[in-house]
């Protein structure tokens, strides 16, 4: 039997907020009690797990005082080092205080913008303390519900000045860190700024510095907007900016729901899974999600064991995948490359001439079979068990 245990060099990593989350939603308090940033380090550990990520405040309480910010990181460090967990990523909770109502970059208000910048740098600070190799950025309130009350082109030009004022002020401080910025299309605000994994990747271009910012795309936000989630990792991977990323499960156009990894969409996550393995990527496997709001804490730990196990299996899936003969001879038919004619599609003159002058038989481009329904049945029949 494959053994589908979780171990730290998978780098599997969890959010404080995934398997802290307790339950509440929209229509119904909390149904589980709280469990500490320690407890959470050492269970995750004994699970399997390579480290954690945290928002500023999943740690220290926003109006800590300085001593009791001090004597919290501490603790927490020391607790990292005890369970030989680690800490990859760190953001900014710029979206749970009522300040931030209508968003941190692009609130109207100035005094709201230059307080963003504040508590930005601070929970850099704690990210850099901790050896954070990631820093993210997720605009949740960076939106309108109306487009009367605020211009979405001035608001733009102030997120590029406030990412561009962090970006220097890491440089300044000589923390080794990356940013990645994580779209979503919607919810909490009706609708936010660059709200896909394409749109972040066109703003990171106009930043000052292009090459330290990538993306953390989410699961679960590309498929709210009905979109193919491994196309967008793969435009990420394609542009050398995939910096982080977040696993879930979703059903297409809902609110963002965070279920456990492979809980919806099978297949989806069996290609991204596949692709992340093939492509080299080498960060971390982050689950952003959570347990359902029926369950206890035994069940919250079923559930990210569940995320862990889901994504080893679809491992050892993808790697069958290669070794199965059929699949792979009708994968050689399909990418059965002209040289010679592939030779001619790069650019010069002499390249031009012939293809203008080139006589393709049309008849047998319209009649060629692609194999792709044989193909994708017999990838179902491998996820089912049967190959």
């Amino acid at each position: 039997m494959n053994d589908y245990t979780p171990k730290p060099e998978h780098k599997f990593t969890f959010g404080l907020w995934t398997v802290g989350n307790r339950g509440r939603d929209p229509f119904g308090d909390f149904v589980r009690p709280p469990v500490t940033p320690i407890q959470i380090v050492k269970k995750l550990s004994s699970l399997g797990a390579y480290g954690v990520n945290l928002h500023d405040n999943d740690l220290v309480p926003i109006d800590a005082s300085p001593s009791e910010r001090d004597s919290i990181v501490k603790e927490f460090k020391q607790a990292l080092s005890d369970y030989n967990m680690h800490f990859v990523m760190g953001t900014t909770n710029l979206f749970f205080d009522p300040l931030f109502k209508d968003g941190a970059f692009t609130s109207n208000h100035p005094q709201v913008r230059a307080f963003t910048l504040q508590k930005c740098m601070q929970a850099i600070d704690l990210a850099a303390e901790m050896g954070a190799e990631t820093y993210v950025f997720w605009g949740g309130r960076e939106g309108t519900e109306t487009d009367a009350g605020k211009d979405p082109i001035e608001a733009l030009k102030w997120f590029r000045d406030g990412i561009n004022f962090l970006i220097h002020y890491v440089k300044d401080q000589g923390y080794p860190l990356k940013f990645a910025f994580e779209p979503k299309p919607n919810e909490p605000r009706g609708d936010i700024y660059l709200p896909t994994v394409g749109s972040m990747l066109a703003f990171i271009e106009t930043l000052d510095d292009p090459a330290m910012c990538g993306v953390n795309p989410e699961v679960a936000h590309e498929n709210m907007a009905g979109l193919n989630f491994v196309h967008a990792v793969a435009q990420a991977i394609e542009r050398g900016k995939l910096f982080h990323i977040d696993l879930n499960g979703q059903k297409f156009s809902r609110y963002d729901q965070d279920f456990r990894f492979g809980a919806e969409d099978i297949k989806g996550a069996f290609f991204l899974v596949k692709m992340l393995e093939e492509s080299g990527y080498g960060g971390p496997r982050h689950f952003d999600a959570h347990a359902y709001r029926t369950e206890d804490e035994e069940g919250v730990w079923e559930f990210a064991k569940g995320c862990m196990r889901t994504y080893l299996i679809l491992r050892e899936k993808a790697n069958r995948f290669h070794q199965d003969e059929e699949i792979q001879g009708i994968l050689e038919q399909i990418h059965a490359w002209d040289t010679d004619l592939q030779a001619r599609t790069s650019y010069s003159k002499e390249n031009a001439d012939w293809l203008r002058a080139h006589a393709f038989d049309l008849d047998a481009l319209r009649n060629y079979g692609y194999q792709y329904e044989k193909l994708d049945q017999l990838t179902t029949e491998l996820l089912l068990g049967i190959r």
